[in-house]
C-alpha cells in the first residue's frame, strides 16, 4: 500500500533538491582563483560559472560577464550546461508527475488509485535519473579542478580551487536521489493484498476450509 508519509518526505527533498540544483547552476562559484605562490594578485579573486565569470576586487566591487560565446567554450563546459540544464528539465516533469501521483492529492480521482501510484513511482525514477545526470557535471568539474592545481605544468594564475557551487551541487545531488527513492518506494502498488485476498477466498469457498469446518455440515444434513 503506498504510504503517504513517505511520498511526502520523498518530494520535499527532491524539491529542495531541484531548488539548490537551480541555484547552482546560475551561480558563478563553481571555480574560485587559487593564491599559491607569489604570482597571483591577492586583491583580485576570479569567479568561474557555467555561465558568466565574476571579477570580486578588494574594494567590494565585482564585474560580471557572460561568456560571448558558447561554442568557444572546453567541450567539457558545454557539457555541464546540457546535463544540468537537462536534469532541472526532468525535475520540472517529475515534480508535475509526483504531485499528481501522490495518494494525498485528488488530480486523478479517488478510485484510479493504481494509476496514480504508477505515476508517483515513475516520478520517482525521474529524480533519481536527474539526480545523477546533475552528479556527472560537478564531479566532473572537481576532478578537473584538482588535476589542474596538482598539475606543475599549470601557472599559478590559471590554477583554481573548488568553489561553494560544487559543495551544494553535491547536496542537491544527494537529496534528488535520497527524494526520488523515497518517493519510489513509498509509491508501491495498492493491489498488493495477498493475505486479505485469500482469507476472502477461504471464507467464500466451504471445501477450502479445515476438516472440522465441513464435519458439522454433514452432520445437520444427517
Amino acid at each position: 500500500m503506498a504510504s503517504t508519509g513517505l511520498q511526502l518526505l520523498g518530494l520535499v527533498l527532491a524539491v529542495l533538491g531541484w531548488v539548490f540544483g537551480a541555484l547552482v547552476c546560475a551561480a558563478p562559484l563553481w571555480r574560485v582563483s587559487a593564491f599559491v605562490g607569489g604570482e597571483l594578485v591577492i586583491a583580485q579573486v576570479v569567479w568561474e560559472g557555467l555561465w558568466m565569470n565574476c571579477l570580486s576586487q578588494s574594494t567590494g566591487q565585482i564585474q560580471c560577464k557572460s561568456y560571448d560565446s558558447t561554442l568557444a567554450l572546453p567541450k567539457s563546459a558545454q557539457a555541464a550546461r546540457g546535463l544540468t540544464v537537462l536534469s532541472l528539465l526532468l525535475c520540472l516533469l517529475a515534480l508535475m508527475l509526483g504531485v499528481t501521483g501522490a495518494k494525498c492529492t485528488h488530480c486523478m480521482g479517488d478510485a484510479n488509485q493504481a494509476s496514480k501510484s504508477r505515476m508517483a513511482r515513475v516520478a520517482g525514477l525521474l529524480f533519481v535519473v536527474a539526480g545523477l545526470a546533475y552528479l556527472i557535471p560537478i564531479c566532473w568539474t572537481a576532478h578537473a579542478v584538482i588535476r589542474d592545481f596538482y598539475d606543475p605544468t599549470v601557472a599559478a594564475p590559471f590554477k583554481r580551487e573548488l568553489g561553494p557551487a560544487l559543495y551544494l551541487g553535491w547536496g542537491a545531488s544527494l537529496l534528488l536521489l535520497v527524494g526520488g527513492s523515497l518517493l519510489h518506494v513509498g509509491s508501491s502498488p495498492p493491489g498488493a493484498r495477498a493475505l486479505p485476498v485469500f482469507g476472502r477466498a477461504a471464507k467464500d469457498n466451504p471445501h477450502t476450509g479445515a476438516a472440522g469446518e465441513v464435519k458439522p455440515q454433514e452432520k445437520s444434513f444427517v
